[in-house]
């Protein structure tokens, strides 16, 4: 009965204002009324960046902020929980409205800009965990920082103790300049920091947690080689693509006029492009999360097929509801045995030249 009345979550948060509904969802969850999920497929475990986990679906970043339900995002039958943006202080973020429907797209549009409550409540929250599982901090930098480097330090240096992995949000188009730290050189410092900050926890006996920075779609494809060559070379854990886009083509809702970040359907494409140039351009060595337009088991297996290890929706469960994890893996399991794969590593990547190949429009 449970699960029947979330399948009908959807259509009764679509009456919502969307941060509204937003706000009613994560209540639920935090009060334990969400179903059960089904027993864990031993065929759909996957290793990334060292952990491991029951499956590959996780809830993308924007969801819990500030770290409010991650075990319940677990429970609803998640392979893994990312938290965040978080900032070091807490911050409003962009005046409201800002998030907006785009029903006829299957998409939304937002303009939160990290809005969040600081560190010091995100960690508290991570400290009373008493449930296992992979739980990764999304780590980003204050609007008003003079220093957005620091911010990041700061991050990892605050969550060391709490976070399964770290992703670093570098591509947010909401605050301004942000995308800045995609250029090579910012880009090169960063990571310079970020590295040395976690050696030195190491060298304290601390286990060594994987860093993973996050990509915006809208990279230009001349300059994605010279992106990806600070990663490489500093030995980042993981690539997550992608963030949010500015691109509004192909849309036909009348909210397409506003500005912020798109998610949805209509990023499946351009992300999923890529995604698959990232993992040509590595050679498949650094392991990638998918992100971006995934609303059906189909789109979650491209994305893997086109090279993600590990894989994150979000807008998606706007319109299709708790439901689509479960179809999700049932639509993996078809996968594997239509491929004749005993495990989804199998998988990975087997259609990545094809997904390179195509314009990123």
């Amino acid at each position: 009965m449970l699960r029947q009345l979330f399948d009908l979550a959807p259509r009764a948060l679509a009456l919502l204002p969307p941060e509204q509904a937003h706000e009613v969802t994560l209540r639920s969850l935090e009060l334990g009324v969400y179903p059960a999920a089904a027993d864990a497929d031993p065929a759909q475990s996957v290793q990334f960046c060292g952990l491991a986990l029951p499956n590959p679906i996780g809830i993308a970043a924007g969801f819990d902020k500030d770290a409010r339900v991650p075990d319940a995002i677990l429970g609803l039958g998640c392979g893994f929980a990312e938290i965040g943006t978080v900032t070091p202080l807490p911050q409003p973020g962009n005046p409201t409205p800002r998030v907006f429907r785009l029903k006829r797209d299957h998409a939304v549009i937002n303009r939160l800009g990290f809005n969040n409550g600081g560190h010091a409540a995100a960690l508290r929250r991570l400290q009373q965990r008493t449930q296992t599982g992979v739980v990764g901090v999304n780590i980003g930098a204050n609007k008003d920082a003079t220093d957005r480097v620091d911010d990041y330090v700061r991050g990892l240096d605050t969550f060391y103790g709490v976070a399964s992995y770290f992703t670093i949000n570098i591509s947010s188009p909401n605050t301004p300049g942000l995308r800045d730290l995609q250029d090579p050189a910012a880009l090169e410092a960063l990571l310079g920091r970020l590295m040395t900050a976690r050696a030195k926890h190491v060298d304290a006996g601390k286990p060594r947690r994987p860093i993973v920075v996050k990509l915006a779609p809208d990279i230009d494809e001349q300059m994605l080689p010279q992106v990806i060559a600070p990663l490489a070379a500093a030995s980042v854990d993981g690539i997550a693509v992608s963030n949010t886009t500015l691109s509004r083509k192909g849309l036909s809702d009348p909210s397409a006029r506003e500005t912020g970040g798109l998610s949805g359907r209509p990023l499946f494409h351009r992300s999923t492009v890529m995604l698959a140039r990232v993992y040509e351009a590595t050679s498949g060595k650094i392991p990638l999360i998918g992100i971006g337009g995934i609303d059906s088991g189909a789109s979650a297996l491209a994305k893997i097929e086109a090279g993600a290890t590990l894989v994150q929706l979000y807008t998606g469960l706007v319109y299709e509801g708790p439901g689509l994890i479960a179809r999700i893996k049932e639509e993996l399991a078809t996968g594997m045995r239509r491929a004749g794969a005993r495990s989804l590593s199998d998988l990975v990547g087997r259609r990545s030249a094809q997904w390179a190949a195509q314009s990123i429009d």
